[in-house]
């Protein structure tokens, strides 16, 4: 069975996804008493399912008209899409923001499934078995390795 976070996640997904413009407001409350759930969910599930490696930007106001605009990042092709993600990782790049970035490349059919398995795998802190900073260091490095001909090729 798949948790509230999974359900709330995929509902905004879906709103986002039928708007031309890629772009949602919502008010937290609302959307917080339409899950029947604590409006610390909703920021939860904002905060860890719509980050910028996942492909999002998140503006938020407070108050009484507050609300949370929640925008899909478009890119015109695939090559800046990765000139993006390599700002993104570049010093280093933790174990979890690498894969939020795995993700978002399959998300825009950049790389297959497959190929995102082989990635995950050479980039995994047991494969990378340093000490931190210096895995995420090398964990970038291989990344804007593997971009870089994806982005050439």
């Amino acid at each position: 069975m798949r948790n509230i976070s999974d359900v709330i996640e995929e509902y905004l997904k879906n709103i986002l996804k039928d708007n031309p413009h890629q772009v949602i407001e919502i008010k937290r409350s609302d959307l917080a008493e339409q899950f029947q759930c604590v409006p610390s969910q909703i920021n939860y599930v904002i905060k860890t399912r719509f980050t910028v490696e996942k492909g999002y930007i998140v503006e938020s106001k407070r108050g009484g008209g507050g609300y949370i605009r929640i925008r899909r990042i478009q890119h015109l092709d695939h090559s800046q899409l990765i000139d993006e993600i390599l700002l993104l990782i570049q010093p280093e790049v933790s174990q979890s923001r690498a894969t939020d970035v795995i993700e978002r490349l399959i998300e825009n059919d950049i790389i297959t499934t497959r190929e995102s398995e082989l990635i995950l795998s050479v980039i995994d802190r047991k494969t990378l078995a340093f000490p931190l900073p210096f895995r995420d260091e090398i964990r970038s490095r291989i990344m804007t390795a593997m971009l870089s001909i994806l982005k050439y090729k």
